[in-house]
């Protein structure tokens, strides 16, 4: 089964500052049917404007996943990191036993436009840790290049919990195809542009849940950046 999740329908919030749309219940936004996918528990596509940013709040027992689409994100934390996330970068904070944290938009002109990305671990109480890498748009081109695991192959960054994401870049014939193994749930969400995803022509902000499905199919895009999940059932 492949439900539509269509980018209208999701969750807003326009708080000046900041312009958030939510894929799943978040804040003052709560959809019953959409509270979490599997161990997916949110994707918020922030639009943060320049000089402002979340000041320091603190998480306790989630994976948190920061993708830059445009312009920059200021990171500190109370491990004593502090960086700046920029496009190709994939950043991720185990928050485990309890973290601190802000990010910001530091320009002085220009949004900061980026995907907050949350997943339930599969363990409770685990140090806190951070990770930073940077995946090449060429390594992303034509192809699902996975850049989140449990493992750490192929150079992805690591989760606490047995879920997969990969990133894509799609123009024209370039197509990709990822099998999903049997009792296993799938999520795709287009970032950008527009692109063809087993029949269904998908805009940014788009998704598709895939549920007792073998294989995503993905093609014909047009400036599309595409993130797919791998996911267990909860």
């Amino acid at each position: 089964m492949i439900t539509l999740r269509p980018a209208a329908e999701r969750g807003h919030a326009d708080h000046g500052w900041l312009d958030s749309w939510h894929s799943f219940s978040f804040a003052d936004y709560h959809d019953p049917d959409h509270v979490h996918w599997g161990p997916l528990r949110v994707i918020n596509e922030d639009r943060v404007e320049a000089g402002r940013g979340f000041g320091q709040h603190g998480h306790r027992d989630m994976e948190i996943i920061s993708y830059v689409l445009d312009g920059a994100l200021g990171h500190k934390d109370s491990m004593g990191n502090s960086s700046s996330i920029v496009p190709g970068d994939v950043q991720r904070m185990s928050a485990g036993t309890g973290v601190m944290h802000s990010e910001y938009n530091y320009s002085p002109a220009g949004q900061t436009h980026f995907l907050q990305i949350w997943i339930i671990p599969a363990q409770q109480g685990v140090t806190p840790s951070y990770q930073q890498k940077h995946f090449d748009a060429a390594d992303k081109r034509g192809r699902l290049r996975l850049i989140v695991s449990p493992d750490g192959r192929d150079g992805s960054v690591t989760i606490h919990q047995d879920a997969y994401l990969y990133a894509g870049l799609f123009d024209g014939a370039e197509t990709a195809r990822l099998p999903i193994a049997a009792g296993r749930l799938g999520y795709v969400h287009v970032a950008r542009g527009e692109v063809v995803v087993d029949g269904h022509r998908l805009a940014a902000g788009d998704a598709l849940r895939y549920q007792a499905e073998s294989l995503i199919s993905i093609g014909e895009g047009r400036d599309a950046e595409v993130l797919v999940f791998d996911l267990p059932v909860l």
